[in-house]
């Protein structure tokens, strides 16, 4: 695989992360007559939790993590696993599962603007182009939407909760995609279920227990596990831009299978979001940087100028591909192109390209 190839690999990962999380939106209205949003919350977060199993139990332990990462890890999971799927779901309820779909999308600017804000993300002027292009047509899409603002208010919220988690996910490298995953599946699956057999009596039949099992596998763990992957390399705003594409799945699905009316205003947006990305992926960053020596974990290849150590082949790791270990790398100083990922949290200087 070239150099090339593999800096497409994340953005595929993006993409796929947003089909599977745009289609479990439609897949959860269904389940939201039957049972409230914390019960549902915590059943799809199980599921999410049982889907990433494999590759939890099967990845290296780690000793000795940092309290920042800890600290990152346990805010991801409260806003992004306890609270942002049931203020979404509390929405949903409320509203029909196309325009909650669309609604979503403030969930690229709140990353956006928290990224750039508070955690020091640098954005170049085609990113901020892209953003406006996204809320744009959000706008586009949201108009003319017949539900009250009380679905909206909740929507947002969500969002807000998912920019905050999308932010510290991208920090995090003390632990695997599927360990974060995993982390959220099981610690907000079984807070939101504790709380919704307390407060939401309801009987769960075995169809809603396994139709939600299903959807969390995919629209939350298979979903979750691509896009904190993709985020590591790409940095929190590109990801979520990328993931922004996640509502137009679901209003497939909603058009499809719920039979939702198809609108004009829907059908006008898609060519702005399709602009969004094309500027996004012709963004140019690159100037003189340094990189402090650490060590960390995540997917990586060694094709990239970054990772160059050597493999302890009793772990079974190969230097070949795409692969997940704990790894130290050197300081060093270079110039090439590079995003807001793992490796270049650096400050920047008035002159460097964009």
């Amino acid at each position: 695989m070239t150099t090339a190839s593999a800096e497409r690999a994340p953005l595929l990962w993006c993409l796929l992360a947003a089909a599977l999380f745009g289609a479990s939106t439609p897949a959860a209205k269904l389940l939201t007559h039957a049972v409230g949003p914390f019960l549902l919350s915590g059943i799809l977060y199980l599921g999410a939790a049982i889907a990433v199993c494999p590759w939890v139990l099967g990845s290296a332990r780690r000793v000795g993590v940092d309290r920042r990462s800890r600290q990152r890890l346990a805010g991801a999971v409260l806003l992004g696993g306890v609270l942002g799927p049931v203020c979404l779901l509390t929405g949903l309820s409320a509203a029909n599962a196309g325009s909650v779909a669309l609604w979503l999308n403030l969930e690229t600017v709140t990353t956006a603007v928290l990224g750039r804000f508070f955690f020091k993300e640098h954005l170049a002027l085609r990113t901020w182009i892209a953003v406006l292009l996204v809320v744009g047509a959000s706008a586009v899409l949201g108009s003319g939407t017949p539900e009250g603002g009380v679905a909206v208010a909740w929507v947002a919220l969500a969002c807000l909760a998912w920019g905050l988690d999308n932010n510290l996910t991208a920090l995090i490298d003390a632990y695997s995609p599927a360990q974060i995953t995993f982390a959220k599946g099981v610690v907000a699956g079984a807070v939101n279920l504790g709380l919704g057999l307390c407060f939401e009596p309801a009987a769960l039949t075995a169809w809603t227990w396994g139709s939600g099992l299903v959807v969390g596998a995919l629209g939350y763990g298979a979903s979750l596990l691509l896009y904190v992957a993709g985020a590591q390399h790409l940095g929190a705003t590109r990801s979520q831009l990328l993931f922004s594409t996640a509502p137009l799945w679901g209003l497939l699905l909603a058009w499809l299978a719920l039979g939702e009316p198809v609108l004009a205003a829907q059908l006008a947006a898609a060519p702005l979001m399709a602009l969004a990305l094309w500027l996004w992926h012709r963004e140019h960053h690159e100037h003189h940087h340094l990189h402090a020596a650490i060590t960390h974990r995540h997917w990586h290849r060694h094709d990239d100028d970054h990772h160059d150590h050597d493999h302890d082949h009793e772990l079974g790791v190969g230097a070949g591909g795409w692969h997940s270990h704990e790894h130290r790398h050197q300081s060093i100083e270079h110039t090439h192109p590079h995003r807001p990922d793992l490796h270049h949290r650096h400050a920047h200087p008035s002159n460097a390209k964009r």
